[in-house]
């Protein structure tokens, strides 16, 4: 049976994966966006639907303190006894993790791990709980280091020892994203290695001890798409294996469907790949990713055409906000939502913009939001925005200027086209459809035709700056001096 990667589309980094009896538990980083850490579940591996956020009280975790690219990094998800564990590192705090019952709801407070690095994962076997990052110890190089813990307080149990220096001993660089499996008595120890970006691969080590010594696998990079030039999937790395209820393996991990220039402004997605065993070593695929994959191994059918609309009686759990939100900006009545107009601005590296996104569903999507905002005073603002950062996004909204009501497609608050024309106050439609290359921009007023505003390309690495989100789309409310006026949605949809 066929899938097309990625299997959870739009920005979703740095996978990790459990299963529990016939179901599956995906995560993925979210960095400065609140609720952090979305748990997907899914009972065939390649249809996936979000549950909820681990991080799902802003009294969790300090986000008011997150800057761009920073707040959480690279989750891993593991299920003991009936309880689900989630570790992740939340930048300039440290390593965590929370806890629960239930996956899709009533997460635990943090626990803090006092172990250095990044990327922190946990193996449970024989009793105890191994915990693994990439710290470094006296041995200044690049590591993976291990120690035991009680992941219930997080409390550690031994010394940390570095346990592994990556494949290439003499210069490692960036050994990130370990995970330990004790399989058929051996521990492999996998990890990603040549950063996050065209270089970026999976190697692979084993053991008969859990402390080492490692054996390289002599295969490695057991996974990477560094050597393709095809462009079609680039970045391959930073995975977590799965074994299915029908006992076969499998490896999920970040990748991205670059442009010409090796960028992809939908981010870093999640992708899924076959693993078999040669020789008592992990082999994934033909070592590199692929976009569509045909395999007798798959039960169900991938679902690819989605609609979503919006369920205003509630925030949903698939909506994100910049930093910790201001809950009273958001009002959730009558089946519609309305957002105070906020002076925080959505280009502001601190605060919190009153702004509601999601995660752009895909490369070819339209979305659609039903408004019947009214500006007070001139400089209130407020419709739809394109963003990957402060530094990179779109806004299509509705500006009051000198008294009168217009249409405006601007590039990081600057105007990008031309006014399009004054408008009339009604119901206002505002309709973005996404391309390969490019968006466009529509709007109508009271049920009436479309009309085309304006284009833009998609956002590159020059307008983005350095970052590891991707791209995200929503509705904003903002102005320059203190309004009354509110941005009220009666509806948002999106269609792939």
């Amino acid at each position: 049976m066929k899938y097309t990667n990625p299997i959870i589309k739009g920005f979703n980094p740095d996978p990790s994966i459990c299963r529990v009896g016939d179901d599956y538990y995906l995560v993925t980083s979210t960095f400065e966006y609140f609720p952090g850490i979305p748990v997907y579940h899914s009972t065939d591996l390649v249809n996936w639907v979000q549950i909820g956020n681990c991080i799902e009280r802003p009294e969790q975790l300090p986000f008011e303190m997150a800057e761009p690219d920073k707040g959480i990094w690279a989750p891993t998800i593991r299920y003991l006894n009936g309880k689900f564990y989630v570790t992740a590192k939340f930048m300039g705090v440290g390593n965590f993790i929370v806890s629960s019952n239930n996956p899709a709801s009533g997460w635990s407070d943090p626990v803090t791990v006092n172990i250095g690095g990044i990327d922190p994962s946990i193996l449970f076997d024989g009793g105890r709980a191994y915990y693994c990052t990439n710290a470094r110890g006296e041995d200044t190089r690049e590591s993976i280091s291990a120690v035991e813990i009680n992941a219930d307080t997080g409390e550690m149990l031994s010394d940390i020892k570095q346990i592994w220096h990556g494949d290439c001993n003499d210069k490692p660089q960036y050994l990130e994203s370990p995970h330990i499996y004790h399989i058929n008595g051996w521990y492999y120890l996998t990890a990603a290695e040549g950063g996050t970006g065209q270089n970026h691969m999976i190697t692979c080590a084993r053991s008969k001890n859990i402390w080492g010594p490692y054996e390289n696998c002599p295969n490695n990079p057991i996974l990477t798409n560094r050597y393709d030039s095809t462009k079609d999937v680039a970045c391959s790395g930073h995975g977590d294996f799965v074994e299915d209820k029908n006992g076969n393996w499998w490896c999920v991990h970040l990748a991205t469907r670059p442009d010409d220039e090796w960028y992809s402004h939908m981010g870093r997605e999640t992708f899924l790949l076959p693993v078999v065993w040669q020789d008592e070593w992990p082999v994934i695929a033909d070592r590199k990713s692929h976009i569509e994959y045909d395999t007798p191994l798959l039960w169900n059918k991938q679902c690819t055409k989605k609609i979503w609309t919006a369920d205003f009686t509630k925030i949903e759990s698939k909506w994100l906000f910049l930093r910790k939100p201001v809950s009273e900006n958001y009002i959730v009545s009558g089946g519609n939502v309305s957002l105070k107009l906020a002076a925080v601005k959505i280009s502001d590296e601190t605060g919190a913009p009153t702004m509601m996104l999601i995660r752009q569903p895909d490369i070819e999507c339209t979305v659609t939001a039903e408004t019947d905002f009214v500006p007070q005073n001139d400089s209130d603002e407020a419709g739809v925005a394109v963003y990957i950062s402060n530094k990179g996004y779109y806004t299509f909204s509705k500006l009051r200027r000198n008294t009168k009501d217009y249409i405006v497609i601007a590039k990081n608050g600057s105007g990008f086209a031309p006014i399009s024309r004054e408008v009339e106050n009604g119901r206002l439609t505002l309709k973005i459809e996404a391309s390969k290359k490019s968006y466009d921009f529509y709007y109508a007023v009271n049920g009436g035709e479309y009309i085309h505003a304006g284009s833009a390309p998609v956002l590159t690495r020059a307008d983005a700056g350095k970052c590891f989100t991707g791209t995200l789309i929503g509705i904003f409310a903002q102005c320059e001096n203190r309004t009354e006026a509110q941005m009220t949605v009666f509806d948002f949809k999106t269609e792939i």
